[in-house]
């Protein structure tokens, strides 16, 4: 595996610790369907959580939540319609979240959550 890919993998699962030590509950990781994938699926009370988690060793390409353009936000929320109408169930709002992770050490992280991006 790739450094970038296990420096992805270890991004999502600090992501995934940080919310359920949020309160949130995680419902599923790494979901795929035709369309694309959700990094993490969770419910926060009777909403709803899509996030997409991104992880960076360092800043010279830019932070992790700027690679979050307009079109990947229109994805990820296609890919939660998909996602609700697998499950078939019913929440009372879908929220988009990001999370940024930026490497500030040999096992230090520096998280940035940003709710509600679209």
């Amino acid at each position: 595996m790739k450094a970038k890919d296990i420096l992805g993998k270890q991004g999502e699962q600090i992501a995934a610790d940080f919310l359920a030590g949020s309160g949130l509950k995680i419902l599923a990781q790494n979901w795929r369907c035709s369309e694309g994938e959700i990094d993490i699926v969770a419910v926060d009370g009777p909403v709803l959580v899509i996030c997409e988690v991104k992880t960076r060793s360092g800043v010279r390409f830019g932070t992790p939540l700027e690679a979050i353009t307009r079109q990947k936000a229109r994805r990820l929320r296609r890919l939660a319609v998909r996602w609700v109408v697998q499950g078939d169930l019913m929440f009372e709002e879908i929220r988009i979240d990001v999370i940024g992770i930026l490497r500030t050490g040999s096992d230090r992280f520096q998280i940035e959550h940003i709710r509600g991006v679209g």
